[in-house]
């Protein structure tokens, strides 16, 4: 016999402060004629126009080896976009090299612009030179203006790109940044084979459990990296397909934070905390959770130098937690969702995580990338300067892109047809200092207690996940929604700094039972209900 725990937090309706919100956030969808769906794509731009090299024109992947990650869903063009005039030119990659249109193809490269050129690292895709699928151990820099004139005037490509291979550039699904002169290629993972979600011997998946940093010269014709020591800390980097978004700091540094991702080391499901990491060091937020957004999806960065406030916007995608009649619900599977939701860091360096009252018009944002406006007011790693954006609306960006899903809960069914890569446009508009105050704290976020529960769907053994910022007394509780106790457990003896994990069975469970699971600790509190059903 199985059971589904369907998880909510118990959470009390707070407002995000009591001054107003500092901004309100308004989409308007816009279609130019011609322009592709493109789901999980790098992008450059050069005096407004946008050059799109990657990812996949289809949707989710499939489950099914034979089927996932298909050679046809790979993005065979390079596609230049004028989002003003709305125009679209379109070029394939059939007159590069079998190298170069390989890796061109690629989903999940890693991308970072400096100046006119694009960086490309890695990426997951179909191989011809070995007929199979492989992470591609390869970097390539792309000359954005020389593309965009080859590709409107159907000209020669190949002079625009050159392409090193390195193993250390063996990554997907990771984020590359710099952080000063130093590019930091954070967390990823090599995959080659074909998928498989069942661990079947079908493919050779390893973590990078690191932070690769390397510097880059470029002469325009030579391109010379030289590798710095790595970080490796499995405890912060053993993540994929996630954000990484640039940050102020405090201090005024700049930086990245590294939000959520997947998988736990022990169990399939997100991570909840965050990683700050600057030229300097890097550390764990050990007392914040994140329970929206978990997956890679459209983000907005924006810093107010007046209120020592950074705060960073997360655009729906896919996530283990949504909102559903203002309670706060776990989904182990997974699930695509509409929430828009910031997550802001005080001048104190306290993070904590607010939901929009704006959600997006259908189930999309994973895998799509915000592109701000071409000369809006930003520090030198692309944090906008909130403060010097006008107290009137003003457009800041587009959403382009992504996997638009027909349901919430589609990989176990998926053939093909329950999603698409999405090819309409958001305008993204901005209005600070509204006079409202409609964010609304999860304080689940901020307390120091993340708690999930898995498997999902279970027996009735379940495992309880919970964060510590120290070994403490922590006590678990299972109660009937009348309150009958079922479990009380002192678990302090068994506990440690950072996380925990104490599974149990609780024989008393009944078919469409509703209970309440609270962990208590230091006289803070994190309840969950639980419904169990066949």
């Amino acid at each position: 016999m199985k059971y589904f725990f369907v998880v909510a937090f118990l959470t009390c309706i707070l407002t995000s402060r009591a001054q107003t919100d500092p901004f309100q956030i308004y989409l308007e969808p816009m279609t130019i004629e011609g322009l592709p769906g493109i789901q999980s794509y790098a992008y450059g731009q050069y005096n407004g126009l946008w050059v799109i090299i990657g990812g996949r024109t289809d949707g989710l992947h499939q489950r099914q080896p034979f089927a996932s990650f298909l050679p046809e869903g790979c993005n065979s063009e390079i596609t230049v976009v004028d989002p003003v005039a709305k125009m679209v030119w379109r070029a394939p990659l059939a007159s590069l090299s079998i190298p170069l249109q390989d890796q061109m193809s690629s989903t999940n490269m890693e991308v970072h612009q400096e100046g006119d050129y694009l960086y490309l690292i890695g990426g997951y895709g179909y191989s011809r030179t070995i007929d199979s699928k492989l992470t591609y151990a390869l970097i390539t820099a792309v000359d954005l203006r020389g593309v965009i004139y080859a590709v409107q005037q159907k000209s020669e490509l190949a002079p625009f790109f050159r392409q090193v291979t390195d193993q250390q550039f063996a990554v997907t699904g990771g984020s590359l940044h710099t952080i000063g002169n130093v590019y930091y290629l954070i967390g990823g993972q090599k995959f080659d084979g074909n998928y498989n979600p069942m661990n079947h011997p079908t493919f050779n998946q390893s973590y990078t459990n690191a932070i690769r940093k390397f510097t880059l010269e470029d002469d325009g014709v030579n391109l010379n990296v030289t590798h710095l020591p790595t970080i490796i800390d499995t405890g912060a980097f053993h993540r994929r397909d996630y954000n990484v978004v640039p940050q102020i700091f405090p201090t005024g540094k700049e930086g990245v934070t590294a939000f959520s991702g997947v998988f736990q080391i022990k169990a399939d499901i997100p991570m909840l905390d965050a990683v700050n990491i600057d030229d300097d060091s890097y550390e764990i937020v050990g007392d914040f959770a994140q329970y929206y957004n978990h997956y890679h999806c459209a983000n907005l960065p924006l810093y107010s130098t007046s209120t020592g406030e950074m705060h960073t916007v997360f655009f729906g995608g896919i996530a283990q937690y949504y909102e559903q009649e203002g309670i706060l619900t776990q989904d182990s599977d997974v699930p695509f969702i509409t929430t828009i939701a910031r997550v802001t860091r005080d001048p104190n360096g306290n993070m904590s995580e607010y939901k929009l009252p704006l959600t997006m018009p259908q189930l999309l944002g994973a895998s799509a990338t915000f592109i701000p406006v071409h000369g809006i007011p930003m520090f030198e790693n692309g944090v906008i300067k909130l403060d010097e954006l006008p107290s009137d609306s003003m457009m800041v960006g587009y959403i382009y892109g992504g996997i638009k899903s027909s349901a919430a809960n589609i990989f176990w069914v998926n053939d093909g047809i329950e999603s698409v890569a999405h090819n309409v446009l958001y305008k993204v508009f901005l209005k600070r200092n509204p006079n409202t105050t409609t964010h609304v704290l999860n304080p689940q976020s901020t307390n120091g207690t993340q708690l999930q529960i898995y498997p999902n769907p279970a027996e009735k053994t379940f495992t309880f996940v919970y964060h510590l910022d120290h070994a403490k007394k922590v006590t678990i509780t299972v109660t009937t929604e009348q309150g009958k106790k079922l479990l009380e457990e002192d678990i302090s003896t068994q506990l440690m700094r950072g996380n925990n994990r104490f599974t149990k069975e609780i024989k008393t469970f009944k078919i469409g039972g509703v209970y309440l699971v609270t962990v208590t600790t230091d006289g803070i509190s994190a309840t969950q209900r639980i419904i169990v059903k066949e």
